[in-house]
């Protein structure tokens, strides 16, 4: 039988409203990654806190209108990088037709991101379970991009103690979900040491999102 996730399985519906684009962005990842730099010089990569004060494991980035925050005030979008003060970077138009035809290739027409939150996973790093639930707009889809080492994203329910299924997922792979999942609970495994031609011992995942 099979693997539901085989590399050559194309377009793979794992859940209500969730698909997985195996290399639909494989052909972009070099222009992907000549932009991601240049965003990362104007924002700088950094690790965000918890509400709580502890330090994230994923170290991050924004481009777009607004860029995802974390501090002990909470979770929020802000227009400008608390860093330095300065509108996050603009999100490059390849980020957003890239967005947009993955949510189309999922079955979500008209998918305009504002915000793209740009996270580098380094060897043992993990995201843990959460819903992306900061955003305006709960009727847009979240469209996710993998860059670098493999990783395995994990996909749960509604709730947090919901049974969840293991995702592999690889250089040039996107992910989109929305509608019945948009609020279901996801994360991302400790990523495994490695080192991949392009990006060495890291993995870059784009997430867009409608946040206004």
């Amino acid at each position: 039988m099979r693997d539901l996730f085989d590399a050559g399985a194309g377009a793979t519906r794992f859940a209500d409203d969730a698909w997985l684009l195996r290399g639909f962005a494989l052909d972009r990842a070099p222009a992907l990654q000549v932009a991601i730099d240049a965003i990362t010089v104007q924002a700088p990569f950094r690790h965000m806190e918890t509400r709580r004060g502890l330090r994230m494991s994923v170290a991050m980035s924004n481009c777009g209108e607004v860029g995802w925050i974390s501090d002990r005030r909470g979770y929020r979008y802000a227009p400008c990088d608390p860093l330095d003060g300065r509108p996050w970077p603009a999100m490059p138009p390849l980020f957003a037709q890239l967005a947009a035809e993955a949510a189309r290739a999922a079955g979500f027409e008209g998918f305009a991101p504002d915000a793209c939150l740009i996270n580098c996973y380094q060897p043992d790093t993990r995201l843990s379970l959460h819903q992306d639930r900061d955003e305006r707009d709960l009727d847009a889809p979240i469209v996710s991009v993998s860059l670098g080492l493999p990783a395995t994203f994990v996909f749960g329910g509604p709730a947090r103690g919901d049974r969840v299924q293991r995702v592999p997922l690889r250089h040039g792979d996107v992910v989109a979900w929305g509608g019945a999942s948009r609020l279901f609970h996801h994360g991302v495994l400790p990523l495994a040491d490695g080192v991949h031609p392009a990006l060495g011992a890291r993995r870059v995942n784009l997430t867009f999102r409608k946040a206004l």
